[in-house]
């Protein structure tokens, strides 16, 4: 397949794509499109950045075409689930821009904003609904959406999904939806639980898969910065004063530590902005759309808070804080080299338990990253042995702790896109383990990671637990059982 054209889409989607300047397909839509136009079920493996929207988008569109009905009111013919609030915005945005001719109706329905405006959306009826898990099921029980006409279901990033503790949000959904339906599942990787649940909502799927978890662009320039903890601020600093950087998307562990490195970096004189769960939606937009139109070149964020960013341009991604997940590592640095450009990825490794991390990483990209010594002369790294046990990532499928970001510090462990509100004293759980209908919001839940698979299959531990304080590793909830919020 070598042009969009091949596919054989409604003229109407077509003319959008060219005005898009869409010519050539990538590999997961020249594999998807396809399949997906003949109503058949897709599991589709790829990471963020392979082109995954148009791949379920286009011939979802087609289909729509094909079969023109009125919506019911407060019903929606295609539902779409994502993890976070940026990827959500994102994906409407994909269905307005490739069904510009067709008078397409859509909506979204995320956490962190009011959700009246989101109810009103949907009161007529719409074609297109995109979702993050919590904030559809609250719109759901409160009877301003109804799932019984939904004739197609995209899960997008289901790893990330059920990281985030959304698992029986999903299995909820899934419930209330017709049985009779398209179902597109896409996932970065394909751990045991994934194939559950894709094994539970997909009839006779077909497998596509493309760009292994462990593979990382190879437009990318790879090194290894091994500094002193306490240098890392001003190392970084230094990098963005005297390398060509275009954007820069650097990625700390905790939202605090994304905040005090802007701090930093403001006061070091290079404008910064930092994006995460704590800020408000508003302010969350407003930061992405000066980032992209290359207003702000300087974006600190954490993980959860940047899937979602689709930039181009991105010269640099610096790795402030590694991260304990291999594959998340490769995420990161994803964001950069896009649209055949080239990039550069920086990690900062201050020794001890991060020198276990960048072991790890490296066994899963099959590489050994270039490495350049910054410390301080005559000073002693302490090794990655002399790390207490329980700081370092187990390769068991048990939680262990990480650095004292894996704690309480009033902040649930239910995670989510992270918007505000997430601080304050715990709440008191309700028999039987129910949490209040308040506390389902998407702006409560927290940021982390789960274990995940290498391309072996084999399981890597690597719990990111992102703006957490230290607590107790028994205290945390079951991946299957809905977290509390504060």
């Amino acid at each position: 397949m070598t042009s969009f054209q091949d596919f054989g889409l409604a003229d109407p989607i077509s003319r959008a794509l060219k005005e898009e300047n869409y010519v050539t397909p990538t590999p997961i839509q020249a594999q998807t499109i396809p399949i997906a136009i003949t109503g058949r079920d897709v599991i589709g493996i790829a990471q963020t950045g392979t082109g995954k929207t148009a791949s379920f988008a286009l011939p979802i569109l087609h289909r729509l075409l094909e079969n023109r009905i009125k919506p019911q009111p407060k019903t929606c013919r295609v539902l779409v689930l994502s993890p976070t609030r940026e990827l959500s915005g994102q994906i409407l945005e994909s269905f307005n821009a490739y069904g510009r001719h067709i008078k397409l109706t859509s909506a979204l329905a995320i956490g962190g904003v009011p959700m009246g405006r989101q109810v009103r959306s949907v009161m007529q009826g719409i074609d297109v609904m995109v979702a993050t898990p919590g904030r559809l099921l609250d719109m759901v029980q409160g009877n301003a959406l109804k799932l019984g006409q939904v004739e197609f279901l995209v899960l997008d990033e289901a790893d990330r999904m059920l990281d985030m503790g959304f698992i029986n949000d999903i299995r909820k959904i899934v419930a209330k939806l017709p049985t009779k339906r398209q179902t597109l599942f896409f996932s970065a990787t394909m751990p045991k639980d994934i194939a559950d649940l894709a094994e539970q909502m997909l009839h006779n799927p077909a497998r596509v898969a493309v760009t292994p978890v462990a593979s990382t662009v190879e437009r990318i320039t790879q090194k290894v910065l091994q500094v002193d903890h306490s240098a890392k601020p001003a190392i970084l600093a230094q990098i963005l004063k005297t390398e060509q950087v275009n954007r820069a998307l650097v990625f700390t562990r905790t939202k605090h530590g994304a905040d005090k490195v802007v701090k930093g970096l403001v006061k070091s004189g290079i404008p910064a902005e930092a994006i995460h769960g704590n800020k408000s939606q508003n302010h969350r937009e407003r930061v992405l759309a000066a980032f992209r139109t290359g207003d702000i070149r300087t974006l600190v964020a954490t993980d959860i808070a940047a899937r979602g960013i689709d930039v181009d341009g991105i010269s640099h991604v610096i790795n402030f804080d590694l991260t304990n997940v291999p594959e998340t590592y490769v995420h990161r640095i994803g964001r950069t080299a896009r649209a055949g450009a080239d990039g550069t990825a920086i990690s900062l490794v201050a020794g001890g338990e991060e020198l276990g991390y960048l072991r790890d990483i490296e066994k899963l990209i099959r590489v050994t990253l270039p490495k350049e010594d910054r410390r301080t002369p005559g000073h002693q790294q302490r090794p990655a042995a002399a790390a207490p046990a329980q700081h370092r990532p187990a390769r068991s499928g048990s939680h262990n702790g990480h650095n004292g970001h894996n704690g309480h510090n009033g902040h649930s462990p239910r995670a989510n896109d992270g918007a505000p509100g997430s601080q304050g004293p715990r709440r008191r759980r309700r028999p039987g383990g129910g949490m209040p209908q308040s506390d389902r919001h998407e702006a409560g839940r927290h940021e982390q990671s789960r274990p995940s698979q290498n391309a072996k299959g084999e399981g890597i531990q690597g719990v990111a637990f992102l703006h957490r304080e230290s607590r107790p590793a028994q205290n945390r909830p079951n991946r299957n059982q809905r977290p509390q919020r504060s």
